[in-house]
């Protein structure tokens, strides 16, 4: 049980970093602009090496940020609570908090899925005709391996929970 409880902190914690790195870099997006090659994020776009801000407010964008900010934080929480997991404490006897760090696993790549899929979306029918050259790039295939962490930190709790709960009834018969 403690093995996937473990397992389940380590896949959390690298997913919570991946999803603050791919949040806040710029290059979710490369593409050639006027001849030169530009690349952006969720915040700043790049020309020339020089950055600017994203001033205008597009709903997609908007959309893409609100979900990957929830999902750090529901990821964050869901590590607070993992590692709560490991206390036996007499309090929290009605619930399995193993049981709620998954759940909040969950809804943390639930949050990063609709966040890649909005981004994803309107990329590809979007600004993709609009750019000639263009390519996803690396902050982005951060955020789908983010995805992914968050889903299997979710499966190991989901995990340690049933063992506890198997190990809980061999014990009472």
């Amino acid at each position: 049980m403690y093995s996937f409880m473990g397992g389940g902190l380590f896949c959390a914690s690298v997913g919570n970093i991946l999803l603050v790195v791919a949040t806040a870099t710029d290059y979710w997006m490369q593409y050639r602009l006027s001849g030169t090659f530009a690349h952006q994020g969720l915040w700043r776009y790049c020309l020339s090496g020089k950055c600017y801000m994203l001033m205008e407010s597009i709903a997609y964008w908007n959309a893409t940020r609100t979900f990957m900010i929830l999902s750090a934080l529901c990821c964050f929480a869901g590590i607070i609570t993992g590692i709560l997991s490991f206390a036996h404490l007499s309090t929290f006897q009605r619930f399995n908090r193993s049981f709620v760090a998954g759940i909040i696993f969950f809804i943390s790549t639930l949050f990063v899925l609709l966040a890649m899929a909005i981004y994803t979306g309107v990329t590809v029918n979007f600004l993709g005709k609009r750019f000639g050259e263009w390519r996803f790039s690396w902050s982005y295939i951060v955020g789908w391996v983010a995805l992914l962490m968050t889903f299997f930190a979710g499966i190991f709790y989901m995990c340690a929970y049933r063992m506890h709960e198997c190990l809980h009834a061999a014990g009472t018969h």
